[in-house]
């Protein structure tokens, strides 16, 4: 049965346990905006890719393991396939976990309005108390973007360098990986407003449709 759900199982078995990577997901406090749930961010489940070598089947194990219920992908359908996971976002929901499949290039950033749907169901899942995990290809670049986007969100104190250095503390030194995604995070509370005052005008049209 499981090696119709997890295609890769077969390369699984080729590898001896000691030489798999293995799956670590970095679990961030919201205390520091008044929020008492975590998030987490992970790597690319089951990626066979340069020198990373994990199993899916085993990945998949360690979400549940650890009550993993909603899962963020941000790797485009590409990617999967580059990185050997080509169904990745099926498996997932054959094990029962809920999938919001919202990709953008890696190394990149988001449209406002994608970013603002991440955020908004992003909420829903912490204000309903679910376990819910991001994740991208390493987990570093698009991953922690968005998290940090969250923490400006939820948090009308909290600084752009506070939210990186709370990402870089928590997930690693290489979390924000760009220019580009510095610059989104330092704009991103300016224009989240703008985007809000835009939806709400009574003239304006709803830029959500």
């Amino acid at each position: 049965m499981r090696t119709t759900e997890f295609d890769s199982s077969s390369e699984d078995e080729e590898l001896d346990e000691g030489q798999l990577t293995p799956l670590h997901i970095s679990w961030l406090p919201l205390s520091i905006v008044e929020c008492s749930q975590y998030l987490g961010i992970c790597a690319l489940p089951g990626c066979k890719f340069k020198d990373v070598r994990r199993s899916l089947q085993r990945d998949v194990d360690e979400l549940k393991n650890q009550g993993v219920q909603d899962l963020f992908v941000l790797c485009t359908r590409g990617e999967l396939h580059i990185y050997r996971v080509p169904t990745l976002l099926e498996v997932y929901e054959q094990q029962g976990f809920t999938v919001h499949h919202t990709p953008f290039p890696d190394g990149d950033v988001p449209d406002l309005e994608q970013c603002c749907q991440i955020l908004m169901e992003l909420q829903r899942c912490l204000e309903s108390n679910r376990r819910t995990v991001i994740h991208c290809y390493g987990g570093l670049g698009r991953s922690a973007l968005i998290a940090a986007c969250l923490l400006l969100q939820l948090s009308s104190t909290l600084t752009a360098n506070q939210a990186i250095e709370f990402l870089r503390e928590h997930r690693g030194g290489s979390a924000i990986q760009t220019v580009k995604q510095y610059n989104f995070l330092h704009e991103f509370r300016e224009k989240y407003a703008a985007y809000n005052e835009t939806r709400e005008a009574p003239n304006g049209r709803s830029l959500s449709r």
